[in-house]
């Protein structure tokens, strides 16, 4: 049993569950589609405002982009300047990678939660509502969708660092690390 089995197990499941998510999340872009033609046409055709409706466009958008954040980072789809990575050996990757998790990521994810932390709970405390009328009745669950980011952001890394790590810790040359 090699000392990387169970961290790499729990990596791999982080990575699974991350990738159902980002799935299920990406699937809401219907959803954002067909909910904005429905407001603007009840809006600018029949002169019908919706604003339930477009609050949960606005919920569904956040949570599209927020909740596909670990996936995208996991797939390697998220921003990187590469002119120069895109030429790095997979063990150059590794470290550029884990560097960039360990300095950036982590961090940032740390920073973003406490600062967060409080005006997610405050909202929950009072159940927060929308402000307009006729809004939704739950704005506290699309705020607290800023901690499901950083949730999923830091697991991901921390998934993603143990697998840099065992591939930097493994004598044979290993191809460069593919994410679903």
């Amino acid at each position: 049993m090699s000392l990387f089995s169970w961290p790499v197990r729990i990596a791999t499941w982080i990575q699974a569950a991350n990738a159902a998510l980002g799935r299920a999340c990406a699937w809401l872009t219907l959803f954002l589609v067909l909910g904005t033609a429905c407001v603007v046409v009840l809006r600018y055709a029949f002169g019908i405002g919706a604003t339930a409706l477009q609050e949960a466009v606005m919920y569904a958008h956040a949570l599209t982009f927020m909740g596909t954040a670990a996936w995208a980072l996991q797939r390697g789809a998220h921003v990187r300047v590469d002119i120069f990575y895109q030429n790095f050996s997979a063990r150059k990757k590794a470290l550029v990678d884990s560097s960039g998790h360990l300095l950036l990521l982590l961090p940032m994810c740390l920073f973003l939660g406490w600062n967060s932390w409080g005006y997610v709970a405050s909202s929950w405390a009072m159940h927060e509502t929308s402000g307009e009328t006729g809004g939704l009745g739950f704005m506290y669950v699309q705020k607290s969708i800023i901690l499901l980011l950083v949730g999923s952001l830091l697991l991901q890394a921390c998934a993603d660092l143990v697998l840099l790590i065992q591939q930097l810790c493994t004598p044979r040359a290993v191809k460069d690390m593919q994410h679903d």
